[in-house]
Order: C-alpha cells, then structure tokens, then sequence
C-alpha cells in the first residue's frame, strides 16, 4: 500500500460528503445508483472486515457476513433486521476506513476527519442536505432487498457518512489500542450529550461528537507531550540533575 500513500487521499472524507450531495441535488438518478452500489459493495466490504480488516478478524467470520445480509433483507421492517442492516454498514465503513487510513499519513486524515464534520455542519445549517438526504434515504433497491445506502433504526436514520467517520477515527487509531477505546468512549459520552439537542431541533450532523473527540484527545496528547518535556528526567524516583563539573589539578613537571 505505501506504492499509493499520499496525502491527497485526505480529501476523500469531505469529497464523500459533499460530491454526494450535490451529485443527488443536480445529477437524476444518483440516490438510485449509491443505492445499488451500496447493496452489493456493503455486505462485501463487511465480509472483509469480518475476516481481515477488523480487530480479531479471522477469515473463517466473514460467512457472518451471510446470515446479518439475510435477516437485513428478511426482516428488515423489524429492528432486527434495522440493525442487522445498520452492522452491515458499520463493517464495511471498518474496511474503507482501514484502506483509507493504510494511504493517508495519519496527520492528514487527521485534518480530513475535521474538515468533513465542518463541511456537515455548512451543509446542514444552509439547508443544503436535508433534501439530497431524505432523497437517498427514500431510494429503495428492486426486489424488496435491503437499503444499506443509509442506516434505519426505530424512527432514527443515519448517512452512511456518519458511520464512515467514526471508523476513520478508529482506523487513525489502530495501532494505539488505549488510545482508541478511549477515544471510543468520549465519542459515546459526546454524542449523548450533543443528542440533547434533538429536543430543540430535527436533524443534526453526526459527524461532529467524532470530531469534537478526536481534537479533545489530541489537545490532551498535545499537553501530555509538554509536560513531559518540562518534567526533569528521574532515576528511582528521584530526579536526575548534573553533576558540578570539578576541574582537574594539573602538575606541570620541569624539564
């Protein structure tokens, strides 16, 4: 993968966002297409995740894939099957995210995960995703199969850009376990309480809790980081200073 690292992979967050729904305002028949790209490239994505991409992986799991694709299609008028459908999604978004975080120095899609949760908040604020969103919640594939294009749960719904950011987030922090759970966790805590909101208003970005995190936990590594290089270093508890330099007594011999 280090063939195609780059940094221009950081703008794919907020191209995600934002090509999408300008694409379903002024393109006829994008809600349509994501919707049968997302019912067969979803249940694929979470196959990989279940046997490669995902913590504790093991290619024997990907058949769960199977099963959760079933029941998200059986009874998908039931939370059941909304949350089979719903875990479908959250795989594969483990999968892109993983690719994603595999091309992008972590700096960068670092900023990427910020810049798409700001581009959330324009788009809302200015009335711009509202109607390109309803549109592609509405799309429904042939056959009566699932949608998998967005996630359905109760009288709750979610872009799948909501579930792709917080796997980004996890992905950027992989290989630093503690730091991603508890990353995980101040994500939980901030959403719940930005949920708050919904008592005043209808519809808000998703993106934003897994932002607000992520500039928390590195604020909170940013400090850590300076106090650790004003702190003296210490050697069995106790701090190690400099020993007086004590200058040689040099004897001169005559010749």
């Amino acid at each position: 993968m280090d063939r195609f690292r780059g940094r221009g992979w950081a703008l794919v967050p907020i191209g995600s966002i934002v090509v999408v729904v300008f694409a379903i305002r002024y393109v006829s028949d994008t809600a349509t297409g994501l919707t049968d790209l997302a019912l067969v490239a979803v249940p694929i994505l979470a196959a990989v995740a279940l046997g490669w991409a995902m913590r504790g992986a093991r290619p024997p799991a990907a058949l769960l894939a199977i099963p959760l694709f079933l029941l998200a299609w059986l009874d998908k008028s039931a939370l059941v099957g909304e949350a089979s459908g719903a875990l479908l999604s959250a795989l594969s978004c483990v999968t892109l995210g993983v690719l994603l975080a595999a091309v992008t120095p972590p700096a960068w899609l670092k900023a990427g995960i910020i810049l798409m949760a700001a581009a959330d908040v324009w788009l809302v604020i200015t009335d711009l995703l509202q109607t390109p969103n309803a549109a592609l919640v509405a799309a429904h594939p042939p056959a009566g199969l699932p949608q998998l294009q967005a996630e359905v749960f109760g009288t709750v719904s979610m872009g799948y850009g909501d579930l792709f950011v917080a796997a980004l987030l996890g992905a950027v922090l992989a290989s630093q376990w503690r730091r991603q759970w508890q990353a995980a966790l101040l994500t939980l805590v901030i959403a719940a309480a930005f949920d708050l909101l919904f008592f005043f208003i209808s519809e808000l970005p998703a993106t934003v809790p897994v932002a607000l995190a992520l500039i928390v936990m590195e604020a909170r590594e940013t400090a850590s980081g300076s106090k650790r290089a004003r702190a003296p270093l210490q050697v069995s508890g106790r701090p190690l200073r400099a020993r007086p330099r004590v200058p040689r007594l040099r004897i001169r011999r005559s010749p």
